[in-house]
């Protein structure tokens, strides 16, 4: 009955054992497989931060002159930072991705090694085990079969004994033979009994110890290697989870960024810079004068005048047929494209022009000083090489000063022409000292008669911008002179009574006047309008009789009387 428990108990464990090995080896591969799904994750986020980087390289401004222009605008800047943040929220998913390798997928496989080999370690300590309590057991039944066949060799022994000694026919010698022979098979039964009794001790002892404390320990060491691994599982997805919380806060500084930039889109500033890029700074045209067909006269128009009725009907007079400026459309219209046109940007309308030459001399101006202090550095190394020869020849500098100096002059001589060319466009464009004597002299000029070339000196015949100043001097040269005698133009706007108000304006922006002929405004101030803008970007305005002056066009909204002259606005 002992050896059928025993073996069932046998049975049980090895089982147990074979159970525990199948559940330690799922163990295994599900932390295989959880190492697989973050590797993947982990691919994910690399393959998608490579996207975002991609597609905001792909948008950032092309490096031409272009990139230039679109800076001016707060949408295009707005833009820009967008594109900045979003290449910073994929490199944080780059940190996302280095994270889970580094961190989980690196850290899990070196533990799923270890995590390998205890578990092998454990289970072969099992088996070891095993199979010496199963040795020890053989090792019993061998000792115990052993003894019993003694005992039975003893008990035959014993009764041919007392048979031989009962018969009275057999020798004494051979009874004596058969009791030595008995008795010697008692003692080795006694031996054999001896021998079973301390092996079955020793046995009944490994095998409560293999029970009770082998085969316990072993267990309880898989049962924590299985917890353990279960921990590093949790632990795991718990990283799983920081990895991404860590860079929330700097996901939400770029999600922040592109929020401030889309905040500073200011769409007043951007239409105000639209205007300020393409204002021409052409005059707008005068009045059509009144034509009386009732008095025996001639026909004619006003000097400002760009329409002329006759021109349609007598070609023959006239070259070209008058057009308003800003309805110009022909194959060749002005060209604002930068790198386009002509070395001085005669191309260009007068403001643009003026714009255009005053950023050439300031570009040529920064390079000049760029070479000045690469002259002062060479000239200081100069001089020390002189105090110090031991440090370098001093006649190795001069072929690179001599180039500086040439490159210098060459630079200066640019700036020159460009200012020459700068000065011949701000002689030609009305100015706000000359605003008033044009119009003082065009009043006088309403009852007389001009030639109708004056249209043709601002428009040539296929409606590009042209300017001759001498053709506009022979012009007010062939006025004639009013029946009654007049000042001279300079003593008039010296002595000139107060302008009469064409119209009301409002601030729109404070401007703070501090240079001479300008008037301070704050925003939403109403002021009267005494002179439009006459394509210089200023207008005249007054708050009261003594306190008048410029403005800004660009600061102020005009409102103008429908009945004042010359009640036209331009950009």
């Amino acid at each position: 009955m002992d050896k059928v428990e025993t073996l069932v108990k046998e049975q049980q464990l090895k089982d147990q054992f074979d159970n525990l090995e199948k559940h330690t080896q799922w163990g295994i591969e599900f932390a295989e497989k959880y190492t697989k799904f973050v590797k993947e994750r982990s691919e994910i986020e690399i393959n998608y931060a490579k996207q975002i980087r991609n597609l905001s390289k792909k948008y950032q401004p092309k490096k031409n002159s272009r990139e230039e222009e679109e800076s001016k605008y707060t949408f295009c800047r707005a833009f820009l930072v967008t594109l900045n943040e979003l290449n910073d929220y994929a490199g944080q998913h780059e940190v996302i991705a280095e994270n889970l390798t580094s961190q989980i997928i690196t850290e899990l496989a070196r533990y799923l090694q270890e995590l390998k080999t205890e578990r092998k370690s454990h289970f072969h300590d099992g088996r070891k085990a095993q199979q010496q309590i199963e040795s020890s057991w053989k090792q019993l039944e061998s000792c115990k079969r052993r003894f019993e066949r003694d005992c039975k060799e003893a008990d035959r022994a014993q009764q041919y004994f007392e048979k031989m000694d009962a018969d009275i026919n057999v020798t004494k010698a051979d009874v004596e033979k058969a009791r030595q022979q008995a008795q010697m098979r008692h003692q080795m039964a006694s031996d054999s009994k001896s021998d079973y009794s301390a092996y079955l001790q020793k046995f009944n002892q490994e095998q409560n110890e293999h029970y009770y404390t082998v085969i316990p320990n072993i267990f309880q060491k898989l049962q924590d290697m299985e917890e353990k691994r279960i921990e590093r599982l949790g632990v795991c997805m718990k990283t799983f989870a920081d990895v991404d919380r860590q860079v929330l806060p700097i996901v939400g500084k770029c999600l922040d960024g592109m929020t401030k930039a889309a905040e500073s889109i200011e769409p007043k500033t951007d239409s105000n810079q639209v205007v300020e890029s393409y204002k021409s700074g052409f005059e707008a045209p005068g009045d059509v004068e009144f034509e009386d067909y009732g008095q025996a006269m001639k026909r004619t128009v006003s000097e400002t005048s760009l329409s002329n009725s006759r021109e349609g009907k007598d070609k023959s007079t006239s070259k070209s047929k008058g057009k308003l400026w800003p309805f110009i459309k022909n194959k060749n219209k002005l060209s604002l494209k930068l790198g386009s046109g002509p070395e001085d940007f005669s191309h260009l309308p007068p403001e643009q022009r003026r714009k255009k030459l005053q950023g050439k001399i300031d570009e040529l101006n920064k390079d000049i000083q760029k070479e000045m202090d690469q002259r002062d550095a060479l000239t200081k190394m100069k001089d020390v090489y002189i105090k110090n020869p031991q440090m370098g020849d001093p006649t190795s500098v001069d072929p690179r000063l001599t180039e500086i100096g040439q490159t210098i002059e060459k630079l200066q001589s640019e700036v020159q022409k460009f200012e020459g060319w700068l000065a011949e466009v701000e002689e030609r464009m009305p100015s706000k000292s000359d605003t008033h004597r044009r119009s003082g002299l065009y009043e006088t000029q309403n009852n007389t008669a001009v030639s109708n070339n004056c249209a043709q000196n601002r428009e040539s015949p296929d409606g590009s911008y042209t300017e001759e100043q001498t053709s506009e001097t022979q012009v007010k040269a062939t006025i004639n002179p009013p029946t009654t005698s007049t000042p001279d133009i300079d003593d008039e706007f010296d002595d000139e009574e107060t302008l009469p108000t064409i119209g009301t304006c409002k601030a729109l922006y404070p401007f703070e006047g501090h240079n001479e002929g300008t008037i301070a405004v704050a925003e939403g101030e109403l002021l009267f309008v005494i002179e439009e803008d006459k394509g210089d970007g200023w207008t005249r305005v007054r708050r009261s009789e003594d306190d008048e002056g410029y403005v800004p066009t660009s600061y102020i909204e005009v409102i103008l009387e429908t009945n004042a002259k010359g009640a036209m606005t331009y950009i």
